[in-house]
C-alpha cells in the first residue's frame, strides 16, 4: 500500500497524524480509498475530474503532472500539499 501524507490542517481535520496506508494504482484510486475511510475527503482533494486547484501532489519526491491519472506504486510515498505560488 502507498503511504499517503496529508497537509497538516487536513490531517488535523480528519484526526490523522502521520501517513495513511492506501491501496491503488493511481492518485485517483488513492483519493477513492481515502474517501472510503474518511467521507468528504474526495471533495477536499479533487475538483471536476482533477486535483483540487491550489493543491500539489508529490509522488516519490516528484511533483505529479498527470492529476488523478498519475501512477503510484505499492511502495510509493504520496504527499498532498498546498501549492506554492508567486515569485518575481
Amino acid at each position: 500500500m502507498a503511504k499517503v501524507w496529508l497537509y497538516a490542517s487536513l490531517g488535523k481535520l480528519v484526526g490523522v497524524k502521520g501517513p495513511l496506508a492506501v491501496s491503488g494504482d493511481t492518485i485517483g484510486d488513492l483519493i477513492d480509498g481515502l474517501e472510503s475511510a474518511h467521507p468528504g475527503m474526495k471533495d477536499v482533494l479533487s475538483y471536476e475530474g482533477g486535483i483540487m486547484p491550489g493543491l500539489a501532489v508529490v509522488v516519490d519526491g516528484e511533483t505529479g503532472n498527470l492529476g488523478l491519472l498519475e501512477r503510484v506504486r505499492e511502495d510509493s510515498e504520496v504527499h498532498f500539499l498546498p501549492a506554492i505560488g508567486g515569485g518575481g
